[in-house]
């Protein structure tokens, strides 16, 4: 799916998506018209999904990050597409995974204090139909943070399982 050139281009832009296509070019040692193509087909193909600025949480005033693990009471056909529907409404929730396991939803927010997402938990998620329990947990310090994806230039093969050392075996 992509070749060299194309991960090149990727690992630049994701370091800065404002690079000029001319520095892009010079950079990756093709022209500037490949370039401009190539970054045209992935954004096409949905590879390039945007380009964004990246603001820094706490200097605007959000310097509170919980993550919170949301259970469902039940997993029907119309409960988690409601849930989704509905949690995609709230801004201070950035980010929304559904989980395997004991838990249904992983949410990220953000907010400016506890004050704010307690209410945020007692008056909004608490109340969403089918919500059976929230576990929340308070970041202290964000250690990493990045929006840059390794781009591996080789298929990952995995060692044979008798060369893992695993306890046991």
């Amino acid at each position: 799916m992509l070749d060299n050139l194309d991960r090149k281009i990727l690992n630049i832009l994701q370091d800065d998506a404002s690079v000029p296509i001319g520095d892009i070019a010079e950079q990756v040692g093709s022209s500037k018209s490949v370039c401009w193509r190539r970054l045209q087909r992935m954004t096409e193909k949905g590879i390039i999904k945007d380009r964004v600025m990246i603001v820094d949480a706490e200097k605007v005033g959000l310097e509170l990050m919980v993550f919170a693990q949301v259970k469902m009471s039940a997993h029907g056909r119309t409960i988690l597409p409601e849930f989704v529907k509905t949690i995609s409404a709230y801004p201070q929730v950035i980010e929304c995974h559904t989980l395997m396991g004991t838990v249904d939803f992983l949410l990220k927010v953000v907010v400016r204090n506890i004050h704010e997402y307690e209410y945020f938990f007692w008056h909004e998620l608490s109340q969403i139909e089918g919500v059976q329990e929230v576990s929340s947990s308070i970041a202290m310090t964000q250690v990493k943070s990045t929006t840059k994806l390794p781009l591996f230039d080789k298929p990952f093969v995995a060692p044979a399982t008798a060369n893992l050392n695993i306890p046991g075996n």
